[in-house]
C-alpha cells in the first residue's frame, strides 16, 4: 500500500459538508489592520461581535503588531537582550552592598569551619 493515492479517513461517496448539514454561517465583516511595514490584514469577525474586535492583530506576513489606524500603526516591539541572574542581582545591589554581603557570608563560613 506504499503507492496508494487514497485519502485516509474518508470513504467512497462522502463529500464535503454543506450548509444543510452544518447550519447557516453567521454574518461576517472584515476588519482592516495595518503593520509598520504597510501590510494590510483583513480577518473576519461576526457582525454582532465586531465591537469586540481586538485593537491589535499580528501581521501574518512579517509578525509585527498591526492596528486599525492605517496612518498610525503600532510601533515595533522592543527586543531586550537576555539578562543573566548576575545582571538582575547587580540591578538590585550596588557594588559596595555586594562586597558587604560577600564579606558577611565569608565570615560566617569561616566561623563554621573553625578557621
Amino acid at each position: 500500500m506504499v503507492g496508494s493515492s487514497s485519502i485516509r479517513g474518508s470513504r467512497v461517496g462522502s463529500g464535503p459538508m454543506g450548509e444543510a448539514e452544518r447550519g447557516e454561517a453567521a454574518p461576517r465583516i472584515q476588519v482592516s489592520y495595518w503593520c509598520a511595514n504597510g501590510h494590510e490584514s483583513r480577518p473576519s469577525f461576526a457582525t454582532e461581535g465586531v465591537e469586540n474586535a481586538p485593537e491589535f492583530w499580528d501581521c501574518p506576513r512579517c509578525g509585527l503588531p498591526a492596528g486599525q489606524d492605517k496612518d498610525n500603526p503600532p510601533p515595533e516591539p522592543r527586543n531586550e537582550p537576555y539578562k543573566t541572574h548576575l545582571a538582575y542581582v547587580k540591578e538590585r545591589r550596588s557594588d559596595s552592598a555586594g562586597a558587604e554581603l560577600l564579606d558577611e557570608a565569608l565570615n560566617t563560613l569561616r566561623e563554621r569551619r573553625g578557621g
